[in-house]
This record gives C-alpha cells, structure tokens and sequence, in this order.
C-alpha cells in the first residue's frame, strides 16, 4: 500500500479495480486541515485523464503493471493484433485502447505490450522508431542554404516535417512524443 506521500509522478496505482498510472501529483495543506494530495491520473485501460484527491490517512493500492515485448502483425477492422515474443500467443487490442500510438506502428515492428492481470490492456512505445518515407516531394538543389523543411509521409501514415535532402525510401528517425524528425537512419 502507498502512503500519500509516495504518490509520484510515473507510479501506478489501482483504483476500484481499474489501472491508473500518476501523471503529475502536488502535496498540499490548507491551514488546519489535513494533508492532501491533489493527482492527474491517466485510466491505462481508455486512456483518459482525471484529477483526484487523497487525503492524509488514506492507504492506496499498488497497480499490478508489467510489460511484454511483444509484436505488431497487423490490423482486421478496428483490431490489431499482436504476438508476445516469448510465448508466440497472439492477442487484439482495439483501435481506442492503442490510441496515438498507432501512428507509429508497422506490421513486424516491436513494442512493449502493458500487462494489467494478465490481460493486455494498452502498448507502450520506445522513445524514439525507424520509419521509411514513403512519399515526399523531392529537394531541388541549392535549396538548403535556409535550412527548410518539407512533408514527408511515413510508412505508418505520419506525416512529419523533415529536411529537404530527405528522400522518398530514405528511413528517418521519429520522436514518439513529440512526433517530430530526429535523423536520418
């Protein structure tokens, strides 16, 4: 059990039975009253985000998260479905629970499936993934004295502002949180 004072940010707790992983957490104490800790938590089961107070003497539960590496095969609707690495079982995720992260998935690509009661209930991506360019205008010479940039859309359906020496079937580096070019591969 967690005290109020170990609610961090990046800590998962368990809520009523549901996952929550703390997004950003602040003690507080008005005069004469109790401490308390005022909490954005993240559902890691839908994905939206609430706030929440603990009061002093209340004991929080501990999450039960791990992770697996697992591997994107591919998409049948709204499914997609992946294969665990060390046991080759497959499982579906639905469009909602992957979220954003889709937009940096390829078939064959591998991420970190999180684990909540042994059941798969969300991905988590690396910082940073290889992706191929898959159409992009191309760079006329002598036009990279400014140092300008152009869309480029990605194998995966991204469209990323990159450098204008980028080429079609060249494969980029991407920051998975800001969604932004990083390098060439």
């Amino acid at each position: 059990m967690y005290v109020l004072t170990e609610l961090k940010p990046g800590r998962a707790i368990q809520i009523d039975g549901i996952p929550y992983l703390i997004v950003a957490s602040q003690f507080g104490r008005k005069s004469q009253s109790k401490a308390n800790m005022q909490c954005k938590l993240k559902n890691l089961k839908t994905g939206a985000v609430v706030a929440k107070n603990f009061q002093g003497s209340e004991l929080i539960e501990p999450a039960d998260i791990g992770y697996r590496r697992c591997q994107y095969l591919y998409r049948s609707g709204e499914e997609h479905t992946f294969m665990d690495l060390k046991t080759y079982d497959q499982f579906p995720l639905s469009t909602e629970t992957i979220g954003d992260a889709l937009q940096y998935l390829v078939e064959g690509g591998e991420v970190d499936a999180l684990v909540f009661e042994e059941q798969p209930i969300g991905v988590q991506l690396p910082a940073t993934v290889d992706l191929k360019v898959t159409e992009t205008i191309p760079g006329v010479k002598g036009d990279t004295a400014t140092g300008g940039t152009k869309p480029a859309l990605l194998e995966s359906g991204l469209t990323v502002s990159v450098p204008l020496f980028i080429g079609e079937g060249d494969t980029i580096k991407v920051n998975t949180e800001t969604g932004t070019y990083m390098g060439r591969v």
